[in-house]
């Protein structure tokens, strides 16, 4: 029966990360200690020297003021053995509050540096050295969820790539062996998943701009009332065709709830949250697209009657390629799970925000709270 890692035992949560992080944090601490130990080593040298100096100028008048040897030779040991003891307290001391949590730090940087994210350091230190603790784990922390998001970015591109390109490869095998036919139903078919792969593409370009801050915007004054009815418009017909009615109002004095943005980049926002809508609200339902005035600014919402999204999946559909109901992800018609992603970082990049109320089989709100211009 194989031996329990020490790594797991213990009970202080901070000791996460591989054993060879312990090895060199015991490294560094052994480092700085030899350090600490120098210093104040060569202090008690510059020390002694000018004690054995102040000893030969004031040696007759101690022995004046103490003629008993035994005395006199107590008060010339005891004051550098006292001053000793007190300079190795003080280096102990400074050792355990400085140099032991900077030994942690560094030996956790170097794990990091070489990829460890799973390493954290004792955060119950006294002082500033606390606060680098807690804001080094911190660190750590976002790192390593950054790094988790990263490869589930990648492994979710990846899927999403693997069923188009896997459908094109085959139709177009397939006209080569003889297969098929070359009939436009065929040819279209392949076409429609050509266009899914380059609507992908674009997706994840516009997601990767616009969460690094690099996404250029053309802003231009907007009245919020023609913002909606042009996007009503745009999909008037497919909301026809579904049974769903498409209503647009706005609060107050229309023409005057005006803010400053891309007009193209909101257009953007609105078309995913009603195509989204439209994706969820059966025949016979409503979508509002409204418009009312805040203490900041404007706000926009698109409230749909369909059937509402289950608190427990609340908290994740802004995030990349979430789909609340798998089994309708490639049914015709379903999105690729970057909409809302795409709508977040849109409406962040204008400086606004976006939230979402909804209850199963109530109905879902989007929210869209920007800043009026001036």
């Amino acid at each position: 029966m194989a031996h329990p890692s020490p790594w797991n035992q213990g009970p202080p949560s901070w000791r996460q990360g591989p054993p060879h992080w312990w090895a060199r944090r015991g490294t560094k601490r052994r480092f700085l200690f030899w350090r600490f130990a120098a210093v104040f080593g060569a202090f008690m040298a510059v020390f002694f020297g000018f004690f054995i100096l102040f000893l030969a100028l004031v040696y007759q008048p101690l022995a004046r003021a103490f003629p008993q040897p035994g005395v006199l030779l107590g008060v010339i040991c005891g004051v550098p053995l006292g001053f000793f003891a007190l300079v190795a307290i003080i280096g102990g001391l400074a050792f355990r509050r400085i140099g032991s949590p900077v030994a942690d730090i560094m030996a956790a940087a170097d794990a990091v540096a070489n990829g460890d994210l799973s390493v954290r350091v004792r955060e119950q230190v006294p002082g500033e050295f606390g606060h680098l603790a807690r804001s080094f784990n911190r660190m750590t922390v976002q790192l390593a969820s950054v790094e988790e998001q990263r490869r589930a970015l990648t492994a979710d591109v990846a899927h999403e790539l693997r069923t188009p390109l896997h459908i094109i490869q085959g139709n177009l095998e397939g006209l080569l062996e003889g297969v098929y036919q070359p009939t436009p139903e065929m040819i279209n078919s392949t076409l429609d998943e050509t266009r899914l792969l380059a609507r992908l593409v674009d997706d994840l370009q516009t997601l990767s701009l616009a969460e690094s801050g690099q996404l250029p915007l053309h802003r231009e004054p907007l009245q919020a009332i023609d913002l909606l009815q042009d996007t009503a418009a745009s999909f008037a017909g497919p909301a026809a065709a579904a049974g769903v009615e498409l209503m647009v109002q706005a609060d107050g004095s229309p023409a005057v709830i005006t803010f400053s943005a891309d007009p193209d980049r909101m257009e953007q926002v609105l078309y995913n949250l009603v195509a989204n809508a439209l994706r969820y609200t059966p025949a016979g339902g409503k979508i509002i697209l409204s418009a009312a005035r805040t203490e900041q600014g404007v706000r926009l919402t698109v409230q749909d009657t369909g059937a509402g999204i289950p608190v427990e999946d609340l908290p994740f559909i802004f995030d990349r390629f979430w789909k609340g109901d798998r089994t309708r992800a490639r049914q015709p018609g379903a999105g690729s799970g970057l909409g809302l992603a795409i709508a977040r970082q849109l409406v962040r990049a204008h400086g606004g925000e976006i939230r979402v109320e909804s209850q199963p089989g109530q109905g879902t709100t989007f929210m869209i709270d920007l800043h009026t211009a001036e």
